[in-house]
């Protein structure tokens, strides 16, 4: 994804943030993002394929690959694995009958 293919892009492409401050800089938006951030960031080497399926994944559904990527990595974290979804599901629908 380039940045010209960002719809925001086009609105706030030409502004200078040459002299902006980082967040922990600015103590009120350190406290706002300590209540409400929640995340963190993080830098990590993903195989290209992969990345690919997501990045096609967030296109077709209109999404952002990076929170298909959070969400699959969460389920992982969980447990959850597809085919255990998959189970769960068919097990509610039989017992609903």
């Amino acid at each position: 994804m380039s940045n010209n293919s960002d719809p925001l892009f086009e609105r706030y492409g030409d502004m200078d943030f040459s002299d902006a401050k980082p967040v922990s800089a600015v103590p009120a938006l350190a406290r706002l993002q300590a209540e409400h951030g929640g995340k963190s960031r993080v830098t990590m080497r993903l195989d290209n394929d992969v990345l690919a399926v997501f990045k096609a994944r967030a296109e077709m559904t209109g999404g952002n690959y990076q929170t298909l990527i959070n969400q699959a990595l969460r389920e992982a974290a969980q447990g959850l694995s597809l085919a255990e979804v998959v189970r769960q599901t068919i097990r509610q629908e039989l017992q609903a009958l």
